[in-house]
């Protein structure tokens, strides 16, 4: 009993990774813009938390350091797609492959760096309970954080004015450009806040989930979060179950060779990643689904007056 609740928390820590990004992910594609950086910015967003703790000795800080990260390398992408129109795709797979460079460089003499030692973190009384007090209630703030972020989401693209808008963006930019919204301006301030919640996902990474600085450590994180957008088809609520399934997943090869299932370690490692695979794949199988739920104008660039 005692290691089911063990593993349910390890879920709920390592889904929070995927939700996190996955819903900044969201958010840049309800406003039709498609960005493959995610690896990058999260590698770079890990380093310059981790570096912040490290300066400051603040987890808080860190995340914010995070988060600056990730808006600011999402600030450049927005630019040169948006307003230079460049290509989505090849700008994004730049920019990943930018920030893993680029954070293996930074980060070379944070390499042997120690964190301070972490605050155990607990709900009063809740966290007494039998089985969910260990499963649910001994968790980081982040985690709880992570769950407000995705029932903010829903409220805001489904029951307010600007949430509307950014849909609107996505779905028909030039409609919304006619009836005066400044289309450019909202797609970049999706994609601002999108990194920002993409680095957001990665200083946790390097603060409070593995708490250390190694090169590449966010490790296909930013490629699962991405692919974790089409697999809930674009709703914040199954952003957030589909994270928690793929956490699952991820400590499952964990919990499998603590109990000594005779697995070849190699196969556990990929589960993760063959998860993704097979769920793409069944997805694909119904392309119906998927253009009924994706934005219509998603990954097209906009040319204002065309």
């Amino acid at each position: 009993m005692d290691s089911m609740a063990l593993l349910l928390a390890a879920t709920l820590s390592a889904g929070t990774v995927l939700a996190i990004a996955a819903l900044g992910l969201l958010v840049n594609e309800k406003a039709g813009i498609v960005n493959l950086g995610a690896e990058g910015m999260m590698l770079c967003a890990a380093i310059a938390g981790f570096a912040a703790v490290v300066h400051t000795g603040s987890t808080w800080l860190g995340f914010a350091a995070g988060m600056t990260a990730g808006a600011l390398l999402a600030a450049v992408f927005g630019v040169l797609v948006i307003w230079l129109n460049t290509n989505q795709y090849a700008t994004g797979l730049a920019l990943s492959l930018f920030g893993a460079g680029f954070s293996a460089f930074v980060g070379i003499k944070y390499v042997q760096e120690k964190l301070p030692e972490q605050t155990q973190h607990a709900l009063p009384f809740l966290s007494d309970i039998p089985f969910l007090g260990v499963a649910l209630f001994r968790q980081h703030p982040m985690v709880y954080i992570a769950v407000g972020i995705a029932v903010g989401l829903i409220w805001f693209l489904g029951s307010t004015r600007a949430g509307l808008v950014l849909r609107s963006v996505g779905e028909s930019p030039e409609s919304a450009h006619a009836l005066g919204y400044p289309v450019r301006r909202i797609r970049l301030a999706a994609v601002v806040a999108g990194g920002a919640l993409c680095g957001l996902a990665g200083a946790y990474v390097s603060v409070v989930y593995t708490p250390l600085w190694v090169e590449g450590m966010i490790a296909g994180k930013g490629w699962i979060a991405l692919a974790l957008t089409t697999f809930a088809t674009w709703r914040p609520a199954r952003v957030l179950l589909g994270a928690y399934l793929f956490g699952g997943v991820t400590m499952l090869q964990f919990h499998l060779q603590g109990v000594g299932v005779s697995v070849p370690p190699q196969f556990l490692t990929m589960l993760p990643y063959l998860s993704t695979i097979v769920v793409l794949v069944l997805i694909s199988r119904n392309p119906l689904w998927i253009r009924v739920n994706m934005p219509t104008s998603i990954g097209k660039p906009f040319y204002p007056g065309s």
